[in-house]
């Protein structure tokens, strides 16, 4: 028999979390009692429509992607995004701190219910999927968890997703320090507006902050670990990364010519990671990036480097030492007998690999003989040379 179910309003909620906020020590323990009786009794929130956080269109100024369209031509995703952005409608200071009480609630029932079914959140996380507008329906069907978790989770999400949908316009103000960093706008954008929602989780109202305040701190912290961990082709730890903007600085104020030494002693770093930094900070191009040459038509890089009587651009002739060459002259090293090992076992100037026991057989002696002669010939091929031509190919 399917439990009977009561539905509460967010009025009604705020009516009794601003009672309980009156003494801040005490709210979460209030707010927890309340939340595990809601539980019991089977009462839902009912969840506002995303419309009633969307501006009239009377209140709207002209959007980038209106002048787009008004210059005949396809507004770019940003654009769109941005116009997307400006109808939400921004919370003030009391109702910024309503919601996040609401978030702390939903999240205590959220708690509560896990506790009830005995599984941990990991055990959810997936298995339910959110639709704003149907989420009763979703609820109901998605998965074999009980429908009461899955509501708890709902009203979680949905909370939490509206505080972090009226603040995105955080995300697209604060993305201008870091845009010119040679890194996409819109990856940036997609770093800060996830971390909108670790600002949610860790919002403390009781604080008297604004949520624009906490939650720059997250946004900057996403835009450094990205350009940290994406700025650059050839990825370079952050610790050398931030010596790399010292050694910058103190080669602005001494000049580019200036020694390591004298580098070191103007950043207050140690020569060895100065030395490192300056070897870090050399720049990569892509072969098929576009180069500018005398004649007007554009060519790639790949097409300079290239040779015109070679049918590709990598040709063995602009190897030092070529796989051959090295294999060869690694096995002047060995004696006669350690070279036919060496070619029977590996198949070289032969059609094929020959095993231990077909090699033994051939020279008259043990199994482990061979082994063993095998063993001191790879040691004796050991060679720089042979090292330097196997690299490519390994």
């Amino acid at each position: 028999m399917t439990a009977i179910r009561t539905l509460k309003t967010l009025a009604d909620l705020d009516r009794i979390l601003d009672r309980y906020a009156e003494d801040p020590e005490g709210f979460t323990a209030k707010a927890k009692r309340r939340a595990q009786e809601w539980n019991r009794q089977n009462i839902d929130l009912e969840l506002s429509d995303p419309t009633t956080w969307r501006k009239a269109a009377d209140d709207l100024s002209e959007s980038r992607a209106d002048k787009a369209r008004a210059e005949s031509r396809v507004a770019s995703i940003e654009e769109q995004l941005r116009a997307e952005i400006e109808t939400i409608t921004i919370m003030g200071r009391e109702e910024e701190a309503q919601h996040a009480r609401r978030v702390e609630f939903a999240k205590l029932r959220y708690e509560h219910a896990l506790s009830r079914a005995g599984i941990t959140e990991e055990d959810v996380e997936g298995k339910v999927n959110y639709d704003p507008t149907t989420y009763r329906d979703v609820c109901a069907e998605a998965c074999d968890l009980p429908e009461d978790l899955c509501r708890r989770w709902v009203e979680l999400h949905h909370l939490r997703t509206e505080l972090v949908e009226r603040n995105l316009y955080l995300a697209i103000i604060n993305v201008e320090r870091y845009a010119h960093l040679g890194v996409g706008r819109l990856d940036l954008i997609q770093e800060g507006s996830a971390a909108l929602f670790r600002a949610v989780d860790g919002f403390d109202w009781r604080r008297g902050l604004l949520f624009r305040t906490y939650a720059v701190h997250w946004l900057n912290q996403a835009y450094r670990s990205y350009l940290y961990n994406n700025g650059q082709t050839v990825r370079v730890p952050v610790y050398l990364q931030k010596a790399m903007k010292h050694v910058r600085l103190a080669q602005d104020k001494l000049g580019p010519d200036a020694s390591v030494a004298d580098l070191a002693k103007e950043a207050d770093l140690g020569e060895h990671l100065v030395a490192s930094a300056l070897a870090a900070a050399r720049s990569t191009m892509s072969i098929d990036s576009p180069f500018s040459g005398s004649n007007e038509a554009q060519t790639t890089l790949s097409e300079v480097l290239g040779q015109a009587d070679e049918s590709g651009v990598y040709s063995t002739t602009m190897e030092e030492v070529t796989l051959e060459d090295g294999i060869h002259d690694a096995m002047d090293r060995l004696s006669e007998r350690e070279r036919y090992v060496i070619e029977m076992r590996f198949g070289i100037n032969r059609e094929r690999e020959h095993t231990l026991s077909e090699v033994a057989k051939e020279l008259g002696v043990s199994l482990e003989r061979v082994r063993q002669i095998q063993v001191r010939a790879i040691s004796k091929m050991k060679t720089p040379g042979l090292r330097k031509a196997i690299d490519p190919f390994m």
